[in-house]
């Protein structure tokens, strides 16, 4: 029994998928980049979306030639703010006093599970630093 699909419409159907899921990568990209851009007034981002929504194709193809460079910019600026914001709270997370890794030595040396000898190289070393 055949039912008419046979593997070239297969193929060709996710061929087909794959162009859309990529043009409205595309689209939500040049959207995305023109909010972003700050060195656009109200105005020029009201011309590019309009620019984008009636003329998709045209649109889409004039923002890239016109404005690529500065899609680039933008997204590095955005991972850069992104970057730094991790990192602050990374360190806002994870720093620990000097004081707090002393107790926390002390109470290990207390249990029995540090040494005299290790307990003073700890705190040497954390003193040093």
């Amino acid at each position: 029994m055949d039912n008419g699909i046979g593997f070239f419409d297969i193929v060709w159907s996710i061929f087909w998928l794959f162009l859309m899921v990529a043009w409205f990568w595309v689209m939500i990209s040049v959207v995305a980049d023109v909010f972003r851009s700050k060195d656009l007034s109200g105005g020029g981002k009201a011309v590019w979306i309009a620019f984008v929504i009636l003329i998709p194709w045209m649109g889409v193809l004039a923002y890239l030639i016109v404005r690529g460079d500065k899609m680039h910019q933008h997204n590095a600026e955005a991972m850069s703010q992104i970057e730094q914001a991790q990192k602050d709270y990374i360190r806002s997370v994870v720093t620990v006093s000097a004081a707090d890794e002393l107790e926390r030595l002390a109470a290990l040396k207390e249990k029995g599970v540090l040494t005299d000898e290790e307990f003073a190289a700890q705190k040497a070393k954390l003193l040093s630093t």
